[in-house]
């Protein structure tokens, strides 16, 4: 989970560019977010959605997760 920890604990107010292994890592993080979403039945859409509305990505993964473990 280290990988979405890095997301998690982003600094939001931070503009500058990403150096090559965060971007690796953001990437990596993304790409399980996803395979998360479609184990659960969440598309990538709708996560763009949610996270349009509002929901920040703290909020997100815990909603997949929570639907995950619903699953179990």
């Amino acid at each position: 989970m280290t990988d979405m920890r890095f997301v998690l604990e982003a600094r939001t107010d931070w503009a500058g560019p990403l150096a090559h292994d965060q971007q690796e890592v953001l990437k990596r993080a993304v790409a399980k977010m996803v395979m998360l979403g479609e184990q659960i039945g969440v598309s990538t859409d709708q996560m763009v959605l949610l996270l349009d509305s509002g929901l920040t990505v703290r909020e997100l993964l815990g909603y997949l997760l929570s639907q995950k473990t619903d699953l179990a």
